[in-house]
């Protein structure tokens, strides 16, 4: 708990389903007392690997977190390769709250894998850029105006951002460039009294990662559980991570406790990755 993040206003993009890890960043915040935007699609496409949650599934959010912790919320339609859905999104949000005090850029998506760099289709390597780190662009960018008294901006990155995956390389470039995009914020915000810093989760164990292992027990002839298991035993601390320890991370983040940190891309892996 952290008493500073009280009244606090934050903005979780890709929080619309209770499967993510921006669901629990919301639940966490909402939790210190901060009042929380829900923003994803609100379609519940599966155009990439998982599906985006629902209007219905983001409304019933809203409502669970304002019920449970007597907080403010509200539940907003944004599409992140679009301005003007980001435009409306943000209107709304200048109507109810007076400022923004906290921005987790969480929405991302990977099409076209598996699929090596050199056969990957274009339009698959391009869309997933753009939801990644433009959508992480265009959504900073619109929101910043409404940091007045300062904030901070926590980017969803990534492992793969660090360490090359196979087949997976238009999702790794992006979480790259986060990565990189976190640090030119961070310099260029500082004066505003804005820290910026990303976090880089490793294996979690959301619908994305069942996805994965799923997948992976197709294409070598196994099952789902001896696929985790595989997994595990690349990981020292041998076993998969939770969206919770993830959102641990974003709340203290987000808080006082961490005042003199930023443009960091901190891992969240188990020990899989303990490069910087």
């Amino acid at each position: 708990m952290y008493k500073d993040l009280e009244k606090k206003t934050a903005v979780v993009t890709g929080s619309g389903k209770r499967t993510g890890i921006g669901y629990a960043i919301a639940e966490k915040l909402a939790s210190c007392g901060a009042n929380v935007v829900i923003a994803d699609l609100g379609k519940g496409s599966s155009d990439g690997m998982v599906r985006t949650g629902t209007w219905e599934e983001m409304k019933g959010i809203a409502d669970d977190l304002a019920g449970r912790f007597g907080v403010k919320t509200l539940a907003v339609d944004v599409d992140v390769t679009d301005n003007e859905s980001i435009d409306r999104m943000v209107n709304t949000i200048a109507e109810r709250f007076d400022s923004v005090d906290i921005l987790c850029n969480n929405a991302g998506a990977s099409f076209g894998v598996p699929s090596a760099a050199h056969t990957y289709d274009e339009d698959a390597w391009m869309k997933t850029i753009d939801v990644n780190l433009h959508g992480t662009f265009r959504v900073s960018r619109a929101i910043i105006p409404l940091m007045t008294g300062g904030g901070n901006i926590i980017n969803t990155a990534s492992r793969a951002g660090k360490k090359a995956p196979l087949f997976n390389g238009a999702y790794a470039v992006a979480k790259a460039g986060v990565i990189m995009l976190t640090r030119v914020m961070a310099t260029e915000l500082a004066g505003a009294g804005i820290r910026v810093n990303a976090i880089c989760p490793g294996q979690i164990m959301t619908d994305l990662e069942q996805w994965r292992f799923g997948l992976e027990a197709e294409v070598y002839g196994t099952s789902v559980e001896e696929r985790e298991q595989v997994m595990c035993e690349t990981i020292p601390l041998g076993r998969i991570g939770t969206p919770r320890e993830v959102s641990n991370l974003v709340a203290w983040l987000a808080s006082v406790e961490s005042s003199y940190i930023t443009g960091q891309a901190i891992n969240v892996t188990g020990g899989q990755l303990m490069e910087l």
